[in-house]
């Protein structure tokens, strides 16, 4: 049974979407809002041998969408790319 868990816990954690079996790497950073209440996390978007410099591939995944936190991995349940919705908060680091 997991507990409470820390940011750098949960980064080492492999996040898996459920609907294709992709395995969508390692946490990047979480959504908050200025409450402190998690929005959800935001993970590496697919891998292209020429990748755009400029471009932010990132995916963000609703704290909704989070079926299972387990000891190795996050369940996560995605649809398609293209319905997927944006991260709230904008990403200027």
């Amino acid at each position: 049974m997991i507990s409470d868990l820390t940011f750098c816990e949960l980064r080492e954690k492999e996040v898996v979407n459920i609907s294709d079996g992709k395995k969508l790497g390692r946490i990047l950073d979480l959504a908050l809002t200025c409450n402190g209440n998690v929005l959800g996390l935001i993970v590496p978007g697919e891998k292209k041998f020429f990748k755009n410099i400029s471009g932010d591939e990132s995916i963000f995944v609703p704290w909704k969408n989070i079926v299972k936190i387990g000891e190795d991995a996050i369940l996560v349940e995605l649809g398609e790319r293209n319905e997927l919705p944006p991260c709230p908060v904008p990403r200027n680091c």
